[in-house]
């Protein structure tokens, strides 16, 4: 308990006057914790928010001036319960709250899904632009949905595409599902089960996707936040590329002539210049951090098609 006794603990937060003091309260104490961050927010003070906010019931965009309204009983409880198991149990804040941000989108998120969180929010923001011709995009497949947040966000960048989202875990499609119906998105919008591409239905001028990519080294040493997320949606084997040598080997199949793919794979970017040195990726730069996204067309697909699938 943040090394304080429960005593010790119930006496601070019962001290708690105003939505100011407890958001103080709670940056401090998660500082001290030092809980890992970067599930959707990057300092502690925006954690705290988050839980504060959600303890009062309260918007993002609420009036500032909140700060200095006074805590009831039940709001000063429920803050300082949501604060002990982001700091006890290392639970993300996006699961304590049961929502999370992408895109400039809410969504609802539990331990069915990953957090979204992936750069690939910034392409979609751009409509993927030079890689693509909006208005030639008529057909998205997101692999790999989990939650559907780049399914559904690609709906809003593309609003006459249909979309695909597919994934191996029904689980997670329940989310996703849950995702679509609120933004009323079910006539373009697909929830799909599926390995893979084996879901995928005909040909697309876009397929993104965020797949499993973390390799075992990284697995073993990942931060207990981490813990809470699916492993199935995170683990990819020995060099973080099972998932990665299937894709690469069957994507020109289900990609329309001027189709292109664009493919998370964060710190295993390493592994596949390794892998596949021979093969020009098209490695992304972002404004707001990230990295391990490449490009790849379907034509390069084609010319190295060979080299993909004698790495299976």
């Amino acid at each position: 308990m943040n090394n304080l006794s429960e005593p010790q603990w119930h006496s601070e937060l019962g001290a708690l006057n105003s939505v100011g003091d407890a958001l103080h309260w709670g940056e401090q104490k998660l500082a001290e914790a030092e809980v890992f961050l970067g599930h959707g927010t990057d300092s502690y003070h925006d954690e705290a928010v988050a839980l504060l906010l959600y303890a009062l019931e309260q918007p993002w965009d609420v009036d500032p001036s909140i700060v200095e309204a006074a805590l009831t009983d039940v709001q000063r409880e429920r803050f300082g319960g949501v604060l002990l198991r982001r700091i006890n149990e290392r639970v993300p804040v996006p699961y304590l709250t049961g929502k999370a941000w992408f895109c400039g989108l809410e969504f609802s998120v539990d331990e069915r899904v990953l957090i979204p969180r992936s750069p690939i929010a910034e392409l979609i923001e751009y409509r993927f632009y030079p890689w693509v011709e909006a208005d030639n995009v008529s057909r998205v497949l997101d692999l790999c949905t989990g939650g559907g947040c780049i399914a559904i966000a690609c709906a809003h960048a593309f609003p006459d595409a249909q979309i695909d989202a597919t994934d191996i875990d029904e689980g997670a499609l329940d989310v996703c599902r849950q995702n679509i119906a609120q933004y009323d998105l079910q006539d373009r919008v697909r929830a799909l089960l599926g390995d893979g591409l084996a879901a995928a239905q005909g040909q697309y001028d876009l397929i993104v996707s965020n797949p499993p990519y973390v390799d075992a080294q990284d697995m073993a040493s990942l931060p207990d936040e981490f813990r809470h997320e699916p492993e199935l949606a995170l683990a990819s084997g020995l060099d973080g590329l099972d998932f990665t040598r299937k894709v690469l080997a069957q994507a020109a199949d289900y990609l329309s002539e001027q189709g292109v793919l664009v493919l998370e794979v964060g710190n295993s970017m390493e592994a596949v210049e390794q892998v596949w040195p021979a093969v020009p990726f098209m490695w992304l730069e972002f404004e707001h951090g990230g990295h391990g996204v490449f490009v790849i067309t379907r034509e390069q697909l084609m010319e190295y098609r060979e080299i993909f699938q004698q790495t299976l």
